[in-house]
């Protein structure tokens, strides 16, 4: 597919033509072939007109960085085939004309003109027929070719290249569904995109042009005439003429009055348009735009409404098809599907919204009040925001995100709510029992050998630490063995909390001394965790500052010191190029009863510090030990890569680069992975129950030793997603299109064998319905 584009604002600069290099870069960035013909300077208010009888001359303009004013102009185009750009000393009509007609011969032939996007909205009449935008397109449609004039209307003249990214994302789309469904008689299109707009919210709606016209008088001002500023040499001679004549006409001789000479600025009364368009009501393009929506005005090349277009125009498009003419969308008069999205982060609801708009006639809603009796609904929100009931009565047509279900079952004299949850995984002394019974089990399974050995402890308060190992006494043994030891020969173990994350309260030991000194650090809690409290949460981990002790950086809430679990601390673990201990941070996808997939995109996430030996880092500096991102203060350099790049980028040691090694890592994990879910779900479901019309994901964390040993950490519901940072957010809009594919778009639509990009499948079971 072949695409011009011309606009009327001139070449990219960030004071007058600041969207055309994003809105080019995003039809790139969806697979279209580009070719940029633009006036060399701005062209704007001069409609669809030729400059007669001049010559016209190209320039070349080599695109910079986004966003700046750091491209070239050349007087001769270049030769080593890098991108450049045609800027001529013309009109946007005549932009078209050579571009169509005069260049890129070498490429397939231009299939479509886009014209713009205009720095400002071109709605109404007053604007729109003398927009240098709108003119452009009509010179594409003149040429036989299917046209778009578009425009992004702007509050602030602040260039968000958030706002404009958005803009340009949402019109790429656009124009692939206008160019897949091209109405019948419509010459061309005209496109007004709010740039204040929610994008991801916005209704499309089909407009007419409002018509408004000039009532406050001319659109031009006088000025005082300088006497030697734009004067032509005929000018000057009059006025040398002029100056000659006497002041006073002679006696008997009538006064002959000339005309002033004045200069005049343009200055039109802009106060017509927006007077016309408070004073409209519904349907026309003024309005549309006043009112945050995306209007698209259908036209004839004669400036005549098309008519038969009316009402809000459902877009859904199937982004992942990079050529225009293979984007088809099902039409608007086919059943709608909702998505309740509450997801209540910055990072994460963008992100949920662009994945879901891949599915055909999506619609976005606010309350499941608005879905009907035969619609079909996802729910991807925080769990707090779930309507559990909605998604129990209608277990055919409602979808969440979410195991976290409460169930209420009316009994004779009482009613008995069970929450179902996934208890099994995400809590750590949970997770050991369901291993540690599992294993017992199967003695032969892989979670054998990749889950450090473990005991968990339960008390309330420091002094009862004894009668808690009385019952671990394994570890017991092994700390009072370890006191005839130098610290380097010693089995070290780690404590971990629970009930908290993101590095709380983890401490280091070697012996019953150092256990108890970790646990009299700890401020006793005033007030002792109530069970159903416990229970109500899952995912609360909030305190005061008041409620932490003496450790900064791994400091915990004292409600929940009651659960911990010891385990084996890894050592050595496999220690990169940059000499830093990292872990791994995978997503892994459950649906149903059960399904489970592996996000083959992963993280390597690594300290803060270099790292050190248990025995030297003990608890004072825990940052070369601890691979947590939340605990670095601001962004860490190389904190955060791609588990891909990490032989790419050199940073295995020695023996491990080479061909194999990661894949070898990737396939352990995948291993370890479906055997979790099925010991969770096979041998524990009182702690995790499945549902049919449910999925979640999992952010779950691995860890490699010396000798590519991978062992499980944690696993976490709800994970963190921005510890990708900015340059790697990519990644989770390729997970949120994967969990798409592979249950959204098929319970929605009830389409089969929806292929999902970097999906593994490693559990397949069926449990039934619980």
């Amino acid at each position: 597919m072949h695409v011009l584009v011309v606009n009327d604002d001139g070449p990219p600069s960030q004071l007058s033509s600041p969207y055309v290099h994003p809105f080019v870069d995003e039809l790139q960035n969806a697979g279209v072939t580009v070719s940029v013909v633009l006036p060399h300077t701005q062209r704007s208010w001069i409609g669809k007109a030729h400059i007669a009888h001049t010559i016209v001359k190209p320039t070349y303009f080599r695109p910079g960085t986004l966003h700046t004013d750091d491209g070239t102009i050349h007087t001769m185009p270049r030769q080593d085939g890098g991108e450049e750009w045609i800027l001529i000393d013309g009109t946007p009509a005549s932009c078209v004309q050579i571009g169509l007609y005069h260049y890129f011969q070498e490429k397939e032939p231009i299939d479509m003109v886009i014209s713009g996007p205009n720095y400002g909205r071109n709605s109404t009449a007053l604007f729109s027929l003398s927009s240098g935008t709108i003119g452009g397109a009509i010179e594409g449609a003149l040429c036989c070719r299917k046209s778009v004039a578009l425009s992004y209307a702007f509050l602030s003249r602040n260039h968000d290249p958030v706002q404009i990214k958005g803009a340009s994302q949402l019109s790429v789309r656009l124009i692939k569904h206008l160019y897949a469904n091209w109405g019948s008689g419509i010459d061309l299109y005209t496109i007004n995109v709010p740039l204040a707009t929610d994008h991801s919210r916005a209704k499309v709606l089909y407009t007419n042009i409002l018509p408004n016209f000039w009532t406050l008088g001319s659109s031009f001002e006088e000025i005082e005439a300088p006497a030697d500023i734009d004067e032509t040499p005929q000018e000057r001679e009059r006025e040398l003429r002029e100056s000659e004549l006497p002041e006073e006409p002679p006696k008997g001789e009538v006064a002959v009055k000339g005309l002033k000479h004045k200069h005049f600025r343009w200055a039109p009364k802009f106060a017509d348009v927006y007077r016309s368009i408070e004073e409209s009501g519904p349907g026309n393009d003024g309005w549309t735009v006043k009112e945050g929506h995306i209007s698209i005005t259908p036209l004839k090349a004669n400036f005549m409404h098309v008519p038969g277009f009316e009402g809000e125009l459902s877009l859904s498009i199937k982004v992942e098809i990079p050529a225009l003419e293979k984007m088809s969308l099902q039409g608007s008069a086919d059943r709608p599907f909702y998505a309740l999205v509450k997801y209540e982060d910055e990072y994460v609801q963008p992100k949920l919204l662009k994945a879901l708009e891949r599915i055909p006639n999506i619609k976005f809603i606010q309350n499941v009040n608005e879905v009907p009796k035969d619609g079909k609904i996802v729910q991807w929100s925080a769990y707090e925001q779930i309507d559990f009931d909605h998604l129990l009565e209608n277990s055919d047509s409602s979808l969440a995100c979410s195991y976290i279900i409460r169930y209420l079952f009316p009994c004779t004299t009482y009613s008995l709510a069970l929450t179902l949850r996934r208890k099994a995984l995400i809590r750590k002394h949970f997770l050991a029992h369901t291993i540690h019974v599992h294993v017992t089990k199967n003695p032969a399974s892989v979670l054998s050998q990749s889950f450090a050995e473990s005991y968990p402890l339960e008390l309330d308060y420091a002094e009862y630490l004894d009668e808690a190992l009385a019952e671990a006494y394994e570890l017991r043994d092994s700390l009072v063995s370890n006191d005839e030891k130098s610290p380097d020969e010693r089995c070290w173990w780690i404590l971990k909390p629970s009930m908290s994350d993101r590095g709380q309260g983890i401490r280091l030991f070697s012996s019953v001394e150092e256990l108890e000194e970790i646990f009299a650090s700890f401020e006793e809690d005033s007030d002792e965790e109530d069970e159903e409290n416990d229970d109500k949460d899952d995912d609360s981990k909030t305190g005061t500052s008041a409620d932490y002790g003496r450790y900064k950086d791994t400091s915990v809430v004292t409600s929940q010191l009651r659960h911990f679990l010891v385990q084996k601390y890894i050592h050595p673990p496999l220690i990169l190029a940059s000499n830093r201990k990292f872990h791994i941070r995978t997503y892994v996808l459950a649906v149903g009863t059960l399904k489970v997939y592996v996000y083959k995109n992963m993280l390597a996430l690594f300290a803060v510090s270099e790292y050190k030996a248990p025995w030297e880092a003990r608890n004072e500096d825990l940052s070369g030990c601890l691979t947590n991102t939340c605990l670095q203060a601001g962004e860490i350099d190389g904190s955060v890569q791609l588990f891909w790049d990490l032989q790419n980028k050199g940073m295995l040691p020695g023996t491990y680069n080479k061909e194999g090694t990661l894949q070898a890592i990737w396939e352990k994990l995948c291993k370890i992975t479906g055997e979790l879910f099925s010991a969770a779900a096979v041998g524990q479901r009182v702690y995790f129950q499945a549902l049919p019309n449910a999925f979640e994901i999992f952010g779950i964390d691995f860890m490699v030793d010396v000798d590519l040993n991978v062992s499980l950490l944690e696993v976490n519901s709800y994970p963190d997603f921005k510890q990708t940072g900015d340059e790697l957010s990519s990644l989770i809009d390729g997970l949120f299109e994967g969990v798409v594919d592979v249950i959204v778009k098929p319970f929605l639509t009830g389409a089969k064998d929806c292929e999902a990009k970097n999906m593994e499948k490693v559990l397949d079971i069926e449990l039934g319905s619980w």
